[in-house]
């Protein structure tokens, strides 16, 4: 009743070259981890700007070198002051500790301990500053 198809389909792809490079699970996971702790380390630099602070400094420098780490030695962008008010920083620390939570899901899929441990320090300590004030008062 039908004529059978006569030439390949064109979503076959077994057995044809590729044209363009495929990467391996782990690089891809470590493009993620990269990201994550990148746009981590853009709040921070905005949190640090607004409430400067030893703690932040100190998780900015070793985010920026996991980021490096993860990207070959490639230095990350860093966040120049920003004018933020003050009331979205609450927000900042949300975003953050929303961030770091991403950072932690893949740098643990991957097996990177150490991204894994920033991570999960950074969670920490945006989890009490990312609470809206009304909630904290209960």
């Amino acid at each position: 009743m039908y004529e059978p198809i006569r030439t390949k389909s064109v979503h076959t792809t077994a057995g044809t070259p590729s044209d363009f490079p495929h990467r391996s699970r782990e690089e891809e996971l470590d493009i993620q981890l990269a990201g994550h702790l990148a746009a981590l380390l853009t709040v921070t630099d905005e949190i640090r700007a607004i409430e400067p602070s030893a703690d932040l400094d100190a998780a900015a420098e070793r985010l920026a070198e996991q980021v490096a780490r993860l990207r070959g030695g490639v230095a990350p962008v860093r966040a120049s002051a920003a004018a933020v008010r003050k009331p979205h920083v609450v927000a900042l620390h949300q975003r953050a500790h929303a961030l770091a939570g991403r950072a932690l899901v893949v740098a643990a899929s991957r097996a990177d301990t150490a991204g894994a441990i920033l991570a999960a320090e950074r969670m920490d300590a945006h989890a009490p500053a990312a609470e809206p004030r009304e909630l904290a008062a209960r």
